[in-house]
């Protein structure tokens, strides 16, 4: 007897292809719908699953596959001496590969969020539209071949075809190794499948995790670590846990993780070519220039002391140019994180093979719409800063107003501290900061901070505050280093009071209307 697939797909992408490859491996296909008519015009030969079961699609296709004629041949044990008599006694013959993938109910849902109990029409229209798209059959075809991976090879996700079809050309049979990690997809996938209903109906958001990967250590060395991706379940989402590509190094640890993350997040927002220097997940110099090569230079002398075991990231190819650097100025560096690696680089870091090198993607940062942090043994949820001030939102609250540098200094000084923790002041001249003062529980102290690293290159450049200023000692503070124009959100009792004294100081000073914690 031939070996019979069932094929019931949403999403038709390489559909034919899949069939026609699997004929010719000698299966028989059964199908439904939509898909029966895509591969009939195909030209390739496929069964109508109602004329398996002798029963027809009812209630405007909300029927279809549940049956025992399907069901039974999908679940019942190849070798069990039981279930193969019951299975001929009831005329059952066995489905050996399923491939279906469900309506798209999670990618619509998941923009759209929960439902409004408004009672309008358009609502309840649009409440009925939805209803119809929770698959009922998919989910069951595929969680039962997914129990019963030992006989049956099961597909979700049109990603999957070809190392299915590698493993047909090979072996005339998929192994158990893919067909168990084939089920564990499915179930992860089903699972992100209904809990997108459920948020869409009301329920809190929830999330799922995946492909842990065990760390170097956590934290610290005597602390375990393991990193996990988060789910969404949408079309060809991965199941495996990856940050970017490891070119090189030791295995990441804890830390590695959450630096290059500070690091990579940090030069994202930057359009114009950028490197970003972190220490303990707060920057230690930024820099843009229309050459990479200068941008990292620049980021490193703006505080040498603090890049030692430092973490890396730029916004553009790393250069021969970067790589020499590193190796010439005898650069401690854990990690370098850059969207590609130009001819020759790799070979050259090879010099310091303790250096993790990555590869991530540009934009991949900014994905994440939504971000997650574990907290008392549950979770704090929230969406992503993305509100940048641009010039024409800025807020002037001094006679003197910037100059076109000055202010272009002072938005990329916003960029910049948007990246620091708080309380957090940044000094910035010539899209290069000169001086960083994070992390403390005084903004005065901050100031101070940042002017002792800046010495004398604080004179004549500018300062963001990620909050408002309570008193007008940091504005004197800045002062007295030569800061010339302040950037900050505005939004203190004492504003008149902080304003008037940057005027009798001589100082510029812009508002953003926005402050920027981060913790």
């Amino acid at each position: 007897m031939s070996k019979r697939a069932l094929l019931s797909v949403s999403d038709k992408t390489g559909i034919v292809e899949f069939a026609q490859r699997l004929a010719g491996f000698g299966f028989g296909l059964l199908s439904t719908g939509g898909t029966a008519k895509i591969l009939r015009e195909a030209g390739i030969a496929v069964t109508d699953v109602e004329s398996v079961t002798k029963f027809p699609e009812c209630f405007g296709g909300r029927v279809k596959t549940m049956h025992p004629k399907i069901m039974g041949g999908i679940l019942f044990r190849r070798g069990n001496a039981d279930d193969e008599r019951q299975a001929k006694e009831l005329g059952i013959e066995p489905i050996d590969l399923v491939c279906v993938n469900l309506y798209p109910f999670g990618g619509i849902a998941k923009g759209e969020g929960r439902i409004a109990n408004d009672g309008s029409n358009s609502q309840i229209a649009n409440r009925k539209s939805q209803i119809e798209l929770i698959d009922i059959g998919g989910p069951t075809l595929l969680r039962s071949a997914a129990k019963n991976w030992k006989n049956v090879t099961v597909i979700c996700d049109p990603i999957d075809y070809e190392i299915v079809l590698r493993e047909f050309e090979t072996n005339r049979e998929t192994t158990a190794e893919l067909r168990d990690k084939l089920a564990a997809k499915v179930f992860l996938h089903t699972a992100a499948y209904d809990m997108r209903i459920a948020e869409y109906f009301g329920m809190n958001r929830g999330i799922l995790l995946t492909g842990g990967r065990q760390l170097r250590y956590g934290e610290n060395p005597h602390q375990w670590g393991e990193y996990y991706s988060l789910y969404e379940g949408g079309v060809n989402a991965s199941a495996e846990s990856s940050w970017g590509k490891l070119y090189q190094g030791k295995e990441l640890s804890y830390l590695n993780i959450l630096d290059a993350d500070a690091a990579w997040n940090a030069v994202q927002e930057f359009a114009d070519p950028t490197a970003v220097f972190v220490k303990h997940a707060n920057p230690s110099g930024i820099a843009s220039h229309e050459k990479i090569d200068e941008a990292f230079q620049h980021a490193y002398d703006a505080d040498r002391l603090s890049a030692f075991g430092v973490i890396i990231a730029v916004n553009r190819p790393c250069t021969e140019i970067i790589a020499k650097k590193i190796i010439d100025q005898k650069m401690f560096v854990e990690v370098i994180v850059a969207p590609a690696y130009a001819s020759g680089v790799l070979e050259i870091l090879k010099q310091k093979p303790n250096i993790r090198v990555i590869e991530q993607s540009n934009g991949d940062a900014l994905k994440n719409e939504v971000l997650y942090r574990s907290v008392l043994s549950g979770m704090l949820v929230q969406n992503r800063d993305n509100k940048i001030p641009t010039e024409s939102k800025l807020k002037y609250v001094t006679s003197k107003k910037p100059t076109p540098e000055q202010l272009k200094d002072l938005l990329f000084a916003w960029k910049c501290v948007n990246h620091a923790k708080s309380n957090a002041i940044v000094f910035v001249k010539d899209q290069v900061t000169v001086g960083i003062g994070a992390g403390q529980t005084s903004r005065v102290d901050a100031t101070w901070i940042a002017a002792k690293r800046a010495g004398e290159k604080s004179k004549g450049a500018v300062m963001a505050s990620d909050a408002f200023f309570p008193f007008p000692d940091s504005v004197e503070e800045a002062a007295k280093h030569g800061i010339a124009a302040i950037i900050q959100p505005g939004g203190s009792i004492r504003d008149e009071e902080v304003f008037k004294k940057a005027d009798a100081l001589g100082m510029v000073m812009v508002l953003t209307g926005v402050r920027a914690f981060r913790h």
